[in-house]
């Protein structure tokens, strides 16, 4: 696995078989592996087993949301799982954030741990219809300095946020970022996105794109492609 490798596929499918028929075009080496929670819901803590196995990083995209002890024991389980990374959301607050990364120390762990400060999905309208009246990017910074207060390695966010973010969070706070777009690919479901290369530009880490690749007659080529754009 390449340390630099920016490049998250998302396997967005609905069974471990879809999903497995891509990987086995893929390779370690060009690539890691997201697992959400409609893959993870339907193929368990099995299916991540074979993909670490195959020498994929995953990131373990389950965006645990709860009582402190309850976040804290399933991060736990994910790092038991050896993926290379997992997440919580912001919104859970400090002292849930701190528990789940003092769980991870405790128990010897280095699979990096992350917080999702908006989602992509939503924008400013959508936002304020939650009863949060700070402006879409304000709103991001706080959550952000509220998860490297808890001492988590980076956040989820958009490449929108990422420029302000790695000016304020430092060059070690993982930033990584979905809805990305190859150009004259749709949006679908988010409403801030960008192409790869400008996400890279714009301060992203990591870059978690899905149907750009998934859809793809030739997946590996088009990895490669992206791959060879960001170099």
């Amino acid at each position: 696995m390449d340390k630099d490798n920016k490049i998250i596929v998302a396997l967005d499918f609905s069974s471990a078989d879809e999903a497995l028929r891509l990987v086995d075009q893929l390779m370690p080496s060009e690539c890691r592996l997201k697992v959400g929670n409609e893959l993870f819901t339907r193929a368990g803590p099995t299916f991540v087993g074979k993909l670490v196995n195959c020498g994929y990083s995953v990131f373990l995209d389950l965006k645990f949301h709860d009582i402190p002890n309850t976040v804290s024991r399933s991060v736990s389980a994910a790092a038991e799982l050896g993926v290379w990374m997992t997440n919580v959301h912001a919104f859970g607050g400090v002292r849930m954030m701190a528990s789940a990364k003092q769980m991870l120390i405790e128990q010897g762990s280095d699979m990096l741990l992350i917080a999702v400060t908006v989602l992509t999905s939503i924008d400013s309208a959508e936002l304020a219809e939650t009863g949060v009246s700070s402006e879409l990017e304000h709103q991001v910074l706080h959550l952000a300095r509220q998860v490297k207060e808890s001492g988590l390695d980076g956040v989820v966010c958009s490449a929108q946020e990422a420029r302000l973010l790695r000016t304020e969070m430092g060059k070690k706070f993982s930033l990584v970022t979905p809805g990305i777009r190859l150009l004259g690919d749709r949006n679908h479901d988010q409403r801030r996105v960008v192409d790869p290369r400008t996400a890279v530009e714009m301060g992203s880490d990591y870059l978690v794109i899905g149907r750009a690749i998934t859809r793809a007659e030739a997946p590996l080529e088009v990895l490669r492609q992206i791959n060879q754009w960001l170099k």
